[in-house]
């Protein structure tokens, strides 16, 4: 009986020694797993991946907004507001599209105050729906949304490690209507259209007839024009606006010029809900000493924000600008020829430039591109940037019109160095061909939705987006990083980059033969290196200066394993 009751007592104390050295075991895996936190990939705007969309083309999310100010006039094809609205890019950022894609920054079209009326420019009746024809800089259009929802999507997209791009327009106001009068003649000039043959004919004047060009390269001081001032007034906000504006002048001592009072307005954005960037519209249209201005403002008003918000910076970037400085190429490095003069962008506030050359060597071989690039950024280009395309909202040309070669274009736009920008719809093969259209309308038709929900080749198209898209956010070496050719057959090529105590080696295998293959890695990674492919999400060990892989795959993206 004393042999049972010991037996009995001993279970119950063998079974909790178990329990202990369980709790202990997942303690010290706990533990272990704690030390090793996933290493922290810092974000580098020289291999950003921005994804570009036109606000009004993207997401309904309030379909409530989709009428103001009357606009129900019939317009031409894809020529009047469908719908989206800001709204509708916070729903996505929520569902986690934008991470999905490896997207770390997005740029959508401006969502200022437009025109109310609609105009002819020779395509049929259009309304301001791509945000480009501001009324006042100070409002958002009521079609896109409000200042809170503009909030709304900058906590989001910060919530997420995304960045905000605005896209601003300081070069002309919107058309003249029979709703909107034009500005007064100490603001904007009327004409001459612009020839583009000259320095001079590039600046001072109109781009297009009827598009009001506002004097920027002025330091005669205006008065604010008494249609803005009613304006301001019937909205209940005129003392407001006047005191923000007289503090500005006394703290910067600028003239009130035309520039200034719109410096002050976009720089507002910044100081008051901490976006990350500008995206600069029509750059070579404008004197460039004024975006030295626009800079040196928005520097300002980004560190005060941050000063002001110390528990939501993401990191130590400066204010970011971007400039559309139309058919800048790459191979132009620093400066940009008028024809008669030569300006360097780079000088007046930019840390990049959209580079229109990419469409044009896409169809090159990939070490063509890859190897021309990294030479040009690491030396002409170095420490500035260029934000590579393949299709955008104003170029009629685009790489691949008829999408016919998506992964291609995947490939030459996410692998090229320098940092991309994906256009609405790219990774879903949205048609750039719309019966009906005139001009560049065609480029803006609504997102493909439906195709990605319903269409099994749509979706194949996408995950290699995807795929793509997160191996370049996880890794700066890809875009801000040197590139190298390991073995020509089958291509195989490394991308490494160093700053300060991080440091980031790839490699990436293209055209590869389906089934088993080796990839030679001798020189980047010895023997013995454990690597992962994210593309087939193999883990593969080097051995004899290659590693082997076996799949239907022709890529491998291989990175170390932590």
């Amino acid at each position: 009986m004393k042999k049972l009751l010991v037996v009995l007592f001993s279970i119950p104390l063998f079974i909790g020694c178990r329990k202990v050295q369980k709790q202990q075991e997942a303690t010290q895996a706990q533990v272990v797993e704690e030390e090793a936190p996933k290493k922290e990939v810092p974000f580098v705007w020289e291999g950003a991946n921005i994804y570009f969309l036109l606000t009004d083309r993207f997401n309904n999310g309030n379909p409530n907004n989709d009428v103001n100010f009357g606009r129900t006039e019939e317009t031409a094809v894809l020529r009047g507001f469908e719908g989206g609205d800001i709204e509708g890019i916070t729903q996505k950022i929520k569902e986690g599209y934008f991470t999905d894609l490896g997207i770390n920054a997005i740029w959508f079209t401006p969502v200022v105050e437009q025109i109310h009326g609609a105009t002819d420019e020779g395509t049929g009746k259009t309304y301001g729906y791509h945000g480009y024809w501001a009324k006042d800089w100070t409002s958002i259009d009521p079609n896109f949304g409000t200042r809170k929802d503009l909030e709304e999507l900058v906590k989001t997209a910060h919530s997420k490690g995304i960045r905000i791009l605005l896209d601003v327009v300081l070069n002309h106001t919107g058309p003249v209507t029979e709703k909107d009068h034009v500005w007064p003649d100490d603001w904007v000039r009327t004409g001459p259209k612009c020839e583009f043959t000259t320095y001079e004919n590039t600046t001072a004047c109109t781009l297009v007839e009827n598009l009001p060009d506002i004097l920027t390269e002025s330091d005669v001081a205006v008065e604010l024009p008494d249609a803005l001032l009613a304006k301001w007034k019937e909205e209940g906000r005129l003392s407001k606006e006047l005191d923000e504006l007289q503090l500005f002048f006394d703290r910067t001592g600028y003239p009130r010029a035309p520039r200034y009072y719109i410096i002050k307005w976009l720089t507002d954005y910044i100081n008051d809900l901490g976006v990350d960037g500008f995206r600069v519209d029509t750059v070579k249209h404008v004197n460039e000493n004024a975006w030295a201005d626009l800079h040196k403002e928005a520097n300002y008003a980004f560190e005060m924000w941050k000063k002001k918000h110390q528990d939501k910076v993401l990191d130590d970037n400066p204010f970011y600008m971007v400039g559309e400085v139309y058919n800048y190429g790459i191979s132009g490095g620093r400066e940009f020829n008028f024809g008669d003069k030569k300006v360097d962008f780079f000088d007046y506030g930019f840390k990049s430039l959209i580079n229109f050359e990419l469409k044009s060597d896409a169809d090159k071989s990939y070490e063509t591109i890859f190897k021309k690039y990294s030479k040009l950024l690491h030396t002409k280009l170095k420490d500035k940037g260029v934000l590579n395309y393949l299709t955008s909202h104003d170029d009629g040309a685009p790489y691949d019109k008829d999408r016919t070669k998506p992964y291609r274009t995947a490939n030459v736009l996410l692998l090229t160095p320098g940092a991309s920008q994906v256009y609405y719809g790219d990774e879903t093969s949205r048609s750039l061909i719309i019966e009906g259209t005139q001009g560049d309308a065609t480029l803006r038709s609504f997102m493909n939705w439906e195709d990605l929900d319903s269409l099994p080749e749509t979706q194949k198209i996408h995950k290699h987006w995807q795929k793509l898209g997160q191996f370049r956010a996880n890794h700066p070496a890809i875009g801000a990083g040197k590139h190298k050719r390991l073995a020509k057959s089958p291509y195989v090529f490394s991308r490494t980059y160093v700053n300060g105590e991080y440091r980031d080696k790839v490699v990436v295998g293209l055209d590869l033969p389906k089934g088993k293959k080796s990839l030679w890695v001798k020189g980047f990674f010895g023997d013995g290196t454990k690597l992962y492919d994210t593309y087939s999400e193999t883990e593969v060990t080097v051995a004899n200066g290659k590693v082997i892989l076996e799949n239907d795959f022709d890529i491998a993206l291989l990175e170390l394993v932590e």
